[in-house]
């Protein structure tokens, strides 16, 4: 349980000092974000939980894939408010959008022989 909860502490810590640093610089803020820090805690966890090498390069390979239909979100949703949206109105229909092409991604990468 321990183990889990040290998990849960430390994923929690670096989205709010992604939060936190953003109050200061967007820009470092940035960079942090778009390391994938998510994925990079994902194969460290998978790694000391004994997880085989070949499941974390799977792992890997799935995301790659995946992170292509999420980049519509970072660049709808700056437009959007940039016209004048309110945020919550971008925020939902730039998640709608990148929703759409998940959707759409899925079966062109089935199409190709890449398996999710």
């Amino acid at each position: 349980m321990l183990y889990y909860v040290l998990k849960v502490g430390i994923s929690a810590f670096v989205i709010v000092a992604i939060a936190e640093i953003a109050k200061r610089s967007t820009g470092f803020a940035a960079l942090f974000a778009a390391i994938p820090l998510t994925s990079l805690l994902a194969f460290m966890w998978m790694h000391v939980e004994g997880a085989e090498s070949a499941r974390i390069a799977e792992l890997s390979s799935q995301i790659f894939w995946l992170v292509l239909p999420s980049l519509i979100l970072f660049l709808l949703l700056p437009i959007l408010l940039r016209q004048g949206l309110n945020f919550w109105l971008s925020l939902a229909i730039s998640v709608a959008v990148t929703a759409a092409c998940y959707l759409a991604m899925l079966p062109l990468l089935r199409k190709f022989g890449v398996q999710l």
